[in-house]
């Protein structure tokens, strides 16, 4: 029996639900989607799908309403207007794009989309989940729809590879897992991108950093320190990434390199560069580490690593340390000291058995400034830290913190209280920033404690 009949023949009770009395209003939704479905299947064979594809919105709507009045005459069925209208645009979204999900990818207030199967799915709205009323019609129409997102980047998903990592047009960044590893029906995660890319005056604007960080932080990416930027799932990094590489001039070479191609560059001189899995002989991966190694060849003035993972830290490194200088990248951990622990992991997965002394004298003299982010418990980013890193203190790396964000309590209404604290320390690269011509006013230094 193939997946999807396997899939659609599990009811909620076999999924570890349990039965429940099914509503009017339900019954009502699942005459609808019925219906739905039906007209669907015939409009297939009615409707010229490639030019319906090319037309105008108004040319495509006015030819889906008479197909879908064509098909209703021969089946003898009258519905009412808004119901009509509501079946025109679902059948729309099913046909050219991603059916339910639809309204919440046109959703600007929402960011990440969960779907843990057909009937559950929870958007991220101001940085919390909450439960939406979309649904699908079963778990084989929600797999139709993670197949097709998937074969819209050239990757496929089925019993012999039930999980894929993918894209859409937009650049969002998909997740899915089926059956027999997703043992209640197909999962799917979306973290959906900004139409409108955020702007550095957009992160003074929430709070995330002030004028005087930003002011710094642009100083730096121009005076082209290496700069690695640390925080946990879903803390802002790539958002993070996309603004501080706003500040490199557009008259520079940049290469990026992405598991799954997710940065929104302004710059002209952009050459974008994306892994590739292995085929189901196991055979063709390119991994990030083969795509630093490249970049090298390709003379680059700048490379942007979007997540340093396994090996290519080391790459990296040594790029950073043979003249690559002003490389941004993005690291998974909770402190700026967790950071330079994984990236020294990272460095040892190479497999070339370097001394762990070596190693971090590497890390001291590429990577210049570490910057810490975090969500806090009211959904809000902020950068935690900013700290410098100023070499060697016998086999420790050691740091000094310029800025940072002091947690003072939560308000009435459980926002997080709090304020960034200037430590009045000077850095040291202060004196590269001037002898390249970058003057900071000395109060942006300035202790506030």
């Amino acid at each position: 029996m193939s997946i999807i009949a396997r899939i659609r023949e599990r009811t909620p009770t076999e999924r570890g639900a349990p039965a429940a009395t099914v509503s009017p209003d339900q019954k009502k939704e699942n005459a609808f989607n019925k219906l739905k479905a039906k007209v669907h299947f015939r409009l297939l064979n009615l409707l010229d799908l490639a030019r319906l594809a090319e037309a105008e919105e108004a040319v495509l709507q006015e030819d889906l309403r008479r197909g879908i009045d064509l098909i209703l005459a021969e089946e003898n069925l009258a519905l009412p207007l808004p119901e009509k209208e509501r079946l025109v645009k679902e059948i729309r979204d099913e046909l050219l794009g991603y059916g339910p999900l639809e309204p919440l990818l046109q959703d600007p207030t929402v960011g990440d989309i969960l779907v843990n199967g057909y009937d559950m799915v929870y958007v991220e709205k101001r940085g919390k989940l909450v439960r939406s009323p979309v649904r699908f019609t079963d778990n084989a129409h929600l797999l139709k729809i993670i197949e097709k997102i998937a074969s819209g980047v050239g990757r496929r998903i089925d019993e012999s590879c039930p999980m894929v990592d993918a894209r859409l047009p937009d650049g969002s960044r998909v997740n899915a897992i089926i059956p027999p590893l997703a043992l209640d029906g197909p999962a799917l995660s979306i973290r959906k991108f900004a139409r409108n890319p955020i702007r550095v005056h957009n992160l003074i604007e929430f709070n995330t950093i002030t004028p005087e960080i930003a002011q710094v932080l642009e100083a730096i990416v121009q005076a082209r320190l290496n700069i690695l930027i640390s925080g946990g799932t879903g803390t802002g990094k790539t958002t993070f990434l996309n603004v501080l590489s706003s500040f490199i001039p557009h008259d520079e070479r940049i290469i990026t390199i992405e598991d799954s191609a997710e940065l929104q560059l302004q710059q002209e001189h952009v050459v974008r560069l994306e892994t590739r899995p292995p085929n189901l002989e196991g055979l063709g991966e390119i991994t990030q580490r083969d795509l630093v190694r490249n970049a090298l060849r390709m003379r680059p003035e700048r490379i942007i690593l979007g997540e340093v993972r396994q090996g290519e830290a080391l790459d990296m490194l040594q790029a950073m340390n043979t003249g690559h200088d002003g490389s941004l990248a993005t690291i998974h951990a909770n402190t700026p000291r967790d950071a330079l622990t994984r990236l020294e992991t990272m460095v040892s997965m190479a497999g070339l058995n370097i001394p762990d002394k070596a190693i971090r004298h590497q890390i001291a003299s590429a990577i210049h400034v570490v910057i810490q982010l975090a969500r806090l418990n009211d959904g809000s980013r902020k950068m935690m830290s900013l700290n410098e890193i100023v070499g060697m203190e016998g086999d420790m790396i050691t740091m000094q913190e310029i800025f940072c964000f002091k947690m003072m309590g939560l308000t009435e209404d459980r926002k997080v209280r709090g304020k960034f604290i200037t430590t009045g320390i000077r850095p040291k690269f202060m004196d590269r920033l001037e002898a390249m011509g970058i003057h900071l006013p000395a109060a942006v230094f300035k202790e506030n404690y």
